[in-house]
């Protein structure tokens, strides 16, 4: 089943998507929004389920064009959003590229910040900043889950039967204004601005073989400024899964309904000689950050800029037919004109 948000009011209005995701039906009848969904899962979801399957098998006469254009994220706005850093070999490359050793505990212990979840963006909503000469614009192409009400101290096992939804994310990161922030000792603030969301939020059935171990195994296709720039495979190297990740979040604290909970930036290992660029047959990257920490480790200066006014990114991840599971998050980075 795919859902999504149509953008109106605040919170928008559910509806139903087709698997080709050309047409859409408003289920306000069911649930007004996704989080009303979600906060009724048990009694919603077998309806929302059928009219997914009659959707699907051209029954309904009720439809409307679905156009990820103008949609919001999934969920305009939640409770939470906790973003992890479950490929460990992304912060590696932040380690070795300041000559720093990996603490032991990263690969024991996932990473974790709490985002600002109160004004995400939509999947193809211009990232509006002041300035780009010194923030350093980043997009981080991710993973997330949606999750169901989960009880403090779950384990893995119990907080894999709690993940609703899957998504993918732009976590767009100002790594110019990060290193300040890091130092203070309290965590990312104004260096993580709002986040996007896919298009299509799908329930975990939608992919099949490919969500195995509360992982997504196929390719993040990450294009900037429509080269491709990056095609990790996100069920590779996640050295903490989706399950560990909800289970961590819970260790001190319960979840509601309609937490988010982001995978980090997708990274797989590979040879930082030669950076493993597309064009060479590698897997390239899922943010400007690592591809200018393979330059740094290399020859000790990076040579990549972050983004400027003007450039594009777009995330999407597509079937082995080549069909678009979640839609696409595009987004060009433009000048802020009001007071920041």
């Amino acid at each position: 089943m795919k859902l999504a948000t149509l953008n109106q009011g605040r919170d928008g209005q559910l509806v139903v998507v087709s698997r080709d995701l050309s047409q859409a039906v408003v289920v306000a009848d069911i649930a007004p929004t996704l989080q009303a969904a979600l906060d009724n899962w048990a009694e919603v979801e077998p309806k929302l389920q059928a009219v997914s399957t009659q959707l699907n098998q051209g029954e309904l006469d009720n439809t409307i064009p679905f156009d990820q254009k103008t949609v919001a994220s999934p969920l305009p706005r939640a409770y939470q959003w906790a973003d992890g850093s479950a490929y460990v070999n992304h912060v590696e490359l932040v380690r070795k590229a300041r000559n720093a050793e990996l603490p032991e505990t990263f690969w024991t212990d996932p990473l974790m910040y709490q985002g600002g979840s109160d004004t995400f963006l939509a999947p193809q909503e211009n990232i509006k900043m002041a300035d780009d000469a010194t923030r350093g614009i980043d997009f981080e192409g991710e993973i997330a889950v949606i999750t169901d009400d989960v009880p403090m101290g779950s384990t893995p096992e119990q907080a894999a039967d709690k993940i609703r939804l899957i998504m993918l994310v732009n976590d767009v990161s100002l790594r110019g204004l990060i290193p300040g922030e890091l130092a203070k000792g309290f965590g990312f603030f104004q260096s993580k601005p709002s986040s996007a969301f896919s298009p299509v939020a799908i329930t975990p059935d939608e992919l099949g073989d490919k969500w195995q171990d509360g992982r997504v195994h196929l390719p993040l296709l990450v294009t900037l400024n429509g080269e491709a720039f990056g095609k990790a495979n996100a069920g590779v190297d996640m050295h903490f899964n989706f399950p560990q990740l909800v289970a961590h979040v819970t260790k001190t604290r319960a979840m509601c309904a309609g937490a988010i909970v982001g995978s980090g930036t997708v990274s797989n290992k590979q040879d930082t000689e030669f950076g493993s660029a597309i064009k060479d047959g590698g897997v390239g990257y899922s943010c400007l950050a690592e591809v200018r920490m393979i330059e740094t480790i290399n020859t000790g200066t990076p040579s990549t800029p972050f983004m400027k006014f003007g450039d594009t990114v777009r995330i999407e991840m597509k079937d082995d037919e080549g069909n678009s599971i979640f839609g696409a998050i595009e987004q060009t980075v433009e000048q802020y004109q009001g007071v920041e």
